[in-house]
């Protein structure tokens, strides 16, 4: 239990380290991924990912930017308790002995395994998430810039919850976040402890240096969107689609319509924002977690 508490302590501060730095990158990219489709002839809302910052702060000031914060900011203890604890009992499972370092295979079973628990706690913080930062990109094209629909997290959740199908409502999207969590997490994990240990020159990574800990952490976020960026924007689509007059059936008529109006670039809409999130945000959430645990000892 001691290290149960050790890695939810240390999971919660590399999480709100993460949220922090991550969020506005955030925004823009859930923006660009849920914008209309534009008819033939007409320009998209956004132009790119410095257009939808500019269109954001006009309409909501920088403010906009951290739209959403409060659904993953009030989750972020719970999160990262499941997905941190969650590896770390599929770590104790793997060892041979205690305390023995784990391979990056190792480490790529206990991220899919943590991926999977984690992915029952993402899908409704998420979808709560992506509704608020999508509503002004959804908004109808001769309405208010500064339209809102939703007044905040609580509000999201009140809603779907009454007029879209109860609690399963807050669990649409659900498959395409499994197959975002389990194999992004698992990719994560593997990557981070291949880079501290080719960084340290072996299996003992307790000496190194915050330098290397930050380069580690932030190319495996990077390789997160890499592995599953297709997947999350067909979660995006899925979570912000109207309820009652639904575009897609489900993931695979979202992934096939995507591609068939937009190709392959439709599946990248914002790609550029996730990346430069994902380095930065990373790099703070396994070096603030490295850090913390560490000092728990």
């Amino acid at each position: 239990m001691a290290e149960v508490a050790k890695d939810l302590i240390a999971g919660t501060v590399g999480g709100a380290a993460l949220l922090i730095v991550g969020h506005p990158f955030d925004t823009i990219k859930v923006k660009l991924q849920s914008q209309p489709t534009p008819l033939p002839g007409q320009l998209p809302k956004y132009s790119g990912a410095m257009d939808a910052v500019r269109q954001t702060i006009t309409a909501e000031g920088p403010k906009g930017l951290f739209k959403g914060m409060g659904a993953p900011l009030a989750t972020v203890a719970a999160f990262n308790a499941i997905l941190f604890s969650a590896r770390g009992r599929m770590e104790a499972l793997l060892r041979s002995e205690p305390g023995a370092p784990l391979s990056p295979n190792q480490q790529i079973v206990c991220g899919a395994g943590a991926g999977v628990a984690v992915s029952f706690l993402a899908c409704p913080t998420e979808l709560i998430k992506c509704r608020l930062q999508a509503q002004s990109a959804l908004a109808a094209p001769a309405s208010s810039a500064g339209v809102v629909k939703y007044g905040g997290p609580m509000d999201v959740a009140k809603l779907v919850l009454r007029s879209e199908g109860g609690l399963r409502g807050l669990f649409k999207g659900m498959v395409p976040t499994l197959a975002r969590e389990v194999p992004g997490n698992a990719v994560v994990f593997g990557v981070y402890e291949a880079l501290k240990q080719f960084f340290a020159g072996g299996r003992d990574t307790s000496g190194l240096g915050r330098g290397s800990l930050l380069v580690a952490g932030g190319l495996a976020g990077a390789s997160f969107w890499v592995t599953v960026y297709p997947t999350d924007v067909v979660k995006s689509v899925i979570q912000v689609d109207d309820y009652h007059k639904p575009k897609y059936s489900g993931s695979v008529d979202a992934f096939k319509k995507i591609l068939a109006s937009e190709g392959f670039r439709g599946l990248y809409k914002g790609f550029g924002p996730a990346m430069a999130r994902s380095v930065p945000a990373n790099a703070a959430c396994f070096l603030a977690y490295e850090v913390t645990r560490s000092s728990l000892g």
